[in-house]
């Protein structure tokens, strides 16, 4: 056996440089979207609520976001969070999104994640059935129910913020698409959602597609901030802001699903999942048109065919609108842990995208 060879099998331990920053996560995704989830390492934020530590991240470690979102560490449609304080004593903990344009307001695959997360990391004392986290997250606090059976997570559901209907059926010109009909609503986010069967595409919602739903999602997104006045939150202006495109497919699927829709959201971003937030606000328009009730559930599957299970609690009153508190039901998995090195003397250390 070769000297070389004897050393390598003899030192696996790795010993980063003094110098180097060190960053440690567990990966995971749901449905196919990944998280990234920041355990250590990442420098201390200061702040008095989650939307205080989403500023000062931003102000302050926006590299660092970079550096663990995009290439080389990451990819174009790699999605984060990093776990903080709560917001009041009555919370388990906070947390704050990250991807490829910055910091997201709310995000369901995550919740779903960070829930299944908690009890396989013993960082609260599970049992057998379903256990209680109320995450602050920067939309407000988010109810997570984990199903754990035989000491093994098999689901996770969540209550979302008060979710709700801005306008349906809203046009508006889009260059080289035309007139484009959208419904306009929030879960945690604002959405576009655009029905597949009221506007005339020329792409459907396979992988094959996969081009043409980035390119003109984010085509009728910029549109969509630019014409329509009322993406406004009604309490807090941080929140006021056009998440991305939905598209909607709203007839029954081969796979026996109620419905698929693909969302692409930030800098063109795919998810893989049929999006929490984006199912939530679906849920507030079905209720708005009367095409689900309590106690009803409707199925919608994403581009890589897993589900989410979307369903309405209740109706409350919320600013001047009339929302609905919507159910979220899905499964994630871990997929691998890592020690991130960020050399300071590495050119690119802050992360660089491909498309």
């Amino acid at each position: 056996m070769s000297k070389t060879y004897q050393n390598i099998l003899s030192n696996t331990d790795f010993k980063p440089n003094k110098d180097w920053l060190q960053i440690k996560t567990i990966d995971m995704h749901t449905g196919g979207e990944p998280l990234r989830v920041i355990i250590d390492g990442f420098p201390e934020l200061k702040g008095n609520s989650v939307l205080d530590y989403r500023r000062y991240c931003k102000d302050n470690f926006d590299n660092l976001r970079t550096a663990l979102m995009f290439e080389p560490r990451g990819h174009p449609d790699m999605y984060g969070c990093i776990l903080l304080p709560p917001n009041d004593d009555e919370g388990d903990f906070g947390i704050i999104f990250l991807h490829n344009e910055g910091y997201s307001t709310m995000c369901g695959h995550a919740i779903i994640a960070i829930s299944t997360l908690a009890v396989e990391m013993n960082w609260i004392d599970a049992k057998e059935g379903e256990n209680i986290l109320k995450i602050d997250a920067p939309c407000g606090r988010i109810t997570s129910f984990t199903n754990v059976k035989d000491g093994k997570v098999i689901g996770v559901r969540f209550h979302c913020v008060p979710s709700f209907v801005v306008g349906l059926d809203r046009t508006v010109e889009v260059e080289g698409l035309g007139t484009i009909t959208y419904d306009l609503a929030y879960g945690g986010a604002f959405y576009a959602y655009v029905d597949m069967a009221k506007n005339n595409f020329n792409f459907d919602l396979s992988t094959d597609s996969y081009r043409d739903l980035i390119t003109n999602g984010m085509k009728i997104k910029h549109a969509v901030m630019q014409n329509d006045t009322e993406i406004t939150h009604p309490l807090e202006v941080d929140l006021s802001f056009l998440y991305g495109t939905i598209f909607v497919d709203n007839t029954k699927q081969p796979s026996g699903n109620d419905s698929r829709n693909v969302c692409i959201f930030a800098e063109g971003e795919v998810d893989r999942c049929p999006t929490g937030s984006g199912v939530s606000g679906r849920m507030a328009i079905h209720k708005k048109r009367n095409e689900i009730d309590f106690n009803q559930t409707m199925s919608i599957e994403s581009i890589t065919d897993s589900v989410f299970i979307g369903s309405v609690v209740s109706e409350q009153d919320y600013g001047s609108f009339n929302a609905v508190i919507p159910q979220v039901e899905g499964t994630a998995y871990i997929t691998g842990m890592q020690t991130f090195v960020i050399d300071p003397n590495d050119p690119m250390k802050d992360g660089f995208i491909l498309r």
